[in-house]
């Protein structure tokens, strides 16, 4: 996965509706990225998606736990009609 671009490996793992943290554990384990700032990268490209219309917010919550930024809201993404055109455009497979 490592050579597709971070961006649409997002919105291949929001065909299904996931959390941005799980979004994030999954592409720093796939890059090989490490540390707060890769973490909130991805997490601002997921944004960046999102504030472009290929994702929405389907569920939020505060992050009590601690499992990304304890005190934050987390985020639950799914991809919406114009991202699963877009990402066929740009040659991604999603269900």
């Amino acid at each position: 996965m490592a050579n597709r671009p971070i961006k649409f490996r997002i919105l291949e793992l929001c065909n299904s509706g996931k959390w941005n943290y799980e979004i994030v554990e999954q592409i720093q384990k796939e890059y090989n990225m490490h540390g707060d700032f890769q973490r909130d990268s991805i997490n601002f490209d997921i944004i960046e998606l999102a504030s472009g219309g290929m994702l929405e917010d389907i569920e939020t919550k505060v992050d009590e736990e601690g499992i990304y930024k304890k005190g934050f809201l987390l985020h639950k993404y799914a991809l919406t009609e114009f991202g699963k055109v877009r990402a066929a455009d740009a040659c991604l497979m999603y269900v």
